[in-house]
């Protein structure tokens, strides 16, 4: 059988080192943070900005972002490729079949114009 011993770290028991005196403690000056310049915060970009909030998120729900905004650009990708074929397909259909049976049927409005010109002109006639 096994029989399990705590031991004891040796840094536990020391004693921290720090300023001896209460008055020592300098904890009313500023901060490190105002130790830097404003022209180091300008000098950040907006980009700098959103890589550092990357931490903030959990890994899971970045990989599920991440995940979920592939999927559906990848749809929106295939949909406007297919949907411009389609246009590509549609117009030259259009125009293919669409311009000759125009000029077609313009040229019959233009003879039957004619034929109703000469019925008129022959009834004035008689």
């Amino acid at each position: 059988m096994v029989k399990l011993e705590e031991v004891l770290d040796e840094e536990f028991n020391k004693e921290q080192v720090g300023p001896e005196a209460e008055d020592e403690w300098d904890t009313d000056t500023e901060s490190e943070a105002s130790d830097l310049e404003d022209d180091d915060l300008l000098d950040e970009s907006f980009s700098d900005r959103i890589a550092a909030l990357k931490d903030v998120i959990p890994p899971q729900q970045r990989k599920f972002l991440s995940n979920t905004f592939e999927t559906t650009s990848s749809w929106l990708s295939t949909g406007v490729r297919f949907s411009g074929k389609a246009l590509w397909v549609l117009s030259t259909s259009a125009l293919l079949l669409g311009v000759p049976w125009a000029l077609a049927f313009s040229e019959e409005q233009q003879l039957a114009e004619m034929e109703r010109e000469m019925k008129m002109q022959q009834s004035a006639n008689e």
